[in-house]
């Protein structure tokens, strides 16, 4: 049996599967959790799985909507991504019931190339990529370590085999000052909200000097009490983004700068806490890519290559992509004036458009299994590009 009859293969078990993963899709839809709380859909996903012949362990990394699913043994072994948790106030404004769905899909159609060339094909369960940093804390928990491939599906607006997702970190940021009467006694006062809008300020005023890669943003959580009391607390929250680890480096370097000047402009105490982890740049297998670009091509979908120099959002699949070999591509289910974490393209992941483009993403990642088992020198070869990159 050749490549193209196993990819053959493949596309048969996606369609024969096809009302199942849509009832699943759906159900995850009409279910959303938040990160680290998605026990209904970690569950059905894990038994999904054991009723088509994979093993199943719950609760890795530390993580209890964290699971490892696996058929086969031995090497290569190829993990596909899952993540699941939703939105708050949105639902799956990000589809990520269709990201779970997809990845399980192209696990089972994947097992036929698994019984002939060998090797272990895993489903990994990621929970919390909206801000939780999931696969970053699995990442630093060895869960990606012995893998030789890692690849998922996201859906967008259009079919891409790449993205540029930026470094991304949260800092947490307050200001102590002194209560007193605004009117009777301001001078008695430190006003800790002078502090924070002066820091806003500031960044502002930065970001006309940082990199056209580099972003950020912020908000304002807590600005006193009463209007005439001189607010002794103030607490905002900032994204620093920018195109890899030591521009990100730098770019926090001056955003503190700005804190500190704050503080020191009006006699607050400065206290601030980066997050414990944060997303890293994704570095995309050019080798992969091209195979998945050829998967979608031959199911009559064109993925594009987009320019690395158009910024974009932040994933915490970056960080896998640090540790072993990977991809990140996506299917388009929506119109492109519809933006992720909307109500519009919550509608989307549950609609015709979004099971199709499950479905077709399920049918080219299994293939793209099939290309890296079949052929030994592509598999090596994406390895090598990797060893270079690092």
């Amino acid at each position: 049996m050749g490549t193209e009859e196993l990819k053959t293969l493949a596309i048969a078990q996606i369609n024969a599967q096809q009302d199942q993963l849509s009832e699943l899709a759906l159900k995850i839809h009409s279910n959303p959790e938040l990160g680290f709380q998605e026990v209904k859909a970690a569950t059905w996903l894990t038994e999904y799985l054991e009723e088509n012949g994979f093993s199943t362990e719950r609760g890795i990394c530390e993580l209890p909507t964290a699971f490892r699913a696996s058929y086969g043994k031995g090497k290569p072994v190829i993990a596909i991504l899952a993540e699941y948790d939703a939105l708050p106030g949105i639902g799956h404004g990000c589809g990520h019931n269709l990201i779970c769905t997809t990845a399980v899909g192209a696990g089972v159609a994947a097992r036929t190339a698994i019984d002939k060339y060998g090797g272990n094909i895993l489903v990994i369960g990621t929970p919390a990529e909206e801000g939780g940093t999931g696969k970053a804390r699995m990442a630093d928990r060895g869960a990606f370590k012995d893998l030789d491939f890692a690849m998922m599906v996201h859906p967008g607006v259009i079919d891409m085999a790449t993205f540029h997702p930026l470094a991304c970190h949260n800092v947490n940021v307050e200001f102590f000052g002194k209560a007193s009467h605004a009117a009777s006694a301001p001078e008695a006062g430190i006003n800790a909200l002078e502090a924070l809008i002066l820091s806003y300020n500031a960044i502002n005023s930065l970001r006309q000097h940082i990199r056209s890669k580099e972003r950020i943003h912020g908000i304002i959580t807590d600005g006193g009490e009463a209007a005439n009391i001189v607010p002794a607390h103030s607490a905002g929250n900032f994204t620093v983004r920018a195109e890899d680890d030591s521009h990100l480096n730098t770019l926090r370097e001056r955003v503190v700068n700005c804190l500190k000047g704050a503080a020191t402009a009006t006699g607050a105490r400065l206290e601030y806490k980066w997050s414990d982890y944060y997303y890293a740049a994704m570095k995309n297998n050019m080798t992969a890519a091209r195979l998945f670009a050829d998967n979608m091509k031959s199911i009559g979908r064109t993925a594009i290559f987009p320019s690395p120099n158009r910024p974009t959002g932040s994933t915490d699949m970056g960080n896998v992509s640090q540790v072993v070999p990977s991809i990140h591509p996506f299917v388009g289910i929506a119109p492109i004036e519809v933006s992720l974490h909307s109500v519009e393209f919550a509608e989307a992941a549950a609609s015709e458009a979004g099971i199709r483009g499950m479905l077709d993403g399920a049918r080219a990642l299994s293939m793209t299994v099939v290309d890296l088992l079949a052929n030994h020198d592509t598999m090596t070869k994406a390895r090598e590009e990797f060893r270079q990159e690092k």
